[in-house]
């Protein structure tokens, strides 16, 4: 009388070929799942850097919209001290421009007597089709717009001239 001790390798390809071919399926939902939870994110933070910049606006009047994204960040003393430069508005992450796959940016314009009377915030994706499909942008009309090919937004004028986000 024969005993067979372990697997075959027939049987062990089979269950190889098995998880190959479950990953193969599974892995591109993943990756969809990443790239949706990314561009949540830049909205998200589109948003939040809208708030941040009428809050700016009201707080320093002679200053107007921030220059920079890093103005609406914090100070490096702690607690954190509001000031021109370091507002305490939004969270250092957001603060220094990157976050969940997207390179975020605010920029102050329109500078009237010494007021930017305007801005805009991008949000575009550090590496497109891996960490994001789309860019998002806003202005001083609080509006996010997207652009579906995910070409980089860097005006103004580009932002304006886009679609708002459904």
């Amino acid at each position: 009388m024969r005993r067979d001790k372990g697997f075959s390798l027939i049987e062990l390809l089979i269950v190889v070929a098995i998880i190959l071919i479950i990953a193969a399926i599974a892995i591109p939902s993943l990756l969809r799942a990443r790239i949706a939870a990314n561009e949540a994110s830049a909205v998200s933070s589109t948003r939040t850097i809208n708030t941040a910049m009428v809050t700016y606006f009201s707080t320093y009047p002679t200053t107007g919209y921030a220059a920079t994204l890093s103005a609406l960040g914090p100070s490096a003393a702690i607690p954190c001290a509001p000031a021109i430069a370091n507002a305490c508005l939004i969270d250092g992450t957001l603060a220094q421009g990157g976050k969940d796959g997207y390179l975020l940016s605010a920029i102050g314009a329109g500078v009237v007597g010494g007021v930017a009377m305007n801005y805009y915030a991008a949000a575009n994706p550090l590496n497109l089709h891996a960490s994001g499909d789309r860019s998002f942008c806003s202005n001083d009309d609080g509006v996010v717009r997207v652009d579906g090919t995910g070409t980089p937004i860097a005006s103004r004028a580009t932002c304006l001239a886009l679609l708002p986000l459904q």
